[in-house]
């Protein structure tokens, strides 16, 4: 039986992490996918997020750019990080791959994937479009 705090490993944009941490990415433009609704949420956006019914962060962050804020968007991170341990955590933006995956290879660097090697973990395991330009794998691999 699949533990209620955490997703169904095998759904679809479930990212599993080195420590079994599971996080869940999507695209806004597409429908909620059906089943486990988050209990926490991280939306990447440069506009104000839709409206949850689940608690979320929003960090401000134009398509195909990096966070406005990247110290905001760096302790995001940590805490979706943290929530993933014990929560259904999502991530999303408008097409899931950009900003989702980005956001997607820091959090597996802060979960002991080296930073060089946390956009072809995330491509591997998530999605092979994820983290769309060069400044975002940049931005990946700069993680300290």
């Amino acid at each position: 039986m699949t533990d209620p705090t955490t997703w169904d490993p095998n759904a679809p944009g479930i990212l599993r992490l080195p420590s079994g941490r599971l996080l869940r990415g999507r695209g806004l433009s597409r429908p909620l996918p059906p089943g486990t609704l988050p209990t926490f949420a991280l939306y990447l956006y440069d506009d104000r997020p839709p409206r949850t019914d689940w608690p979320h962060r929003w960090v401000r962050w134009p398509d195909f750019g990096l966070p406005a804020d990247p110290e905001d968007a760096a302790d995001a991170f940590r805490e979706a990080w943290e929530r993933s341990a014990t929560e259904r955590v999502e991530l999303a933006c408008a097409g899931g791959w950009g900003r989702t995956g980005t956001s997607l290879a820091r959090i597996a660097v802060l979960d002991g994937v080296p930073a060089a090697e946390a956009v072809a973990y995330v491509r591997e395991h998530y999605d092979r479009h994820a983290v769309e330009t060069p400044e975002q794998r940049e931005f990946v691999e700069r993680l300290a």
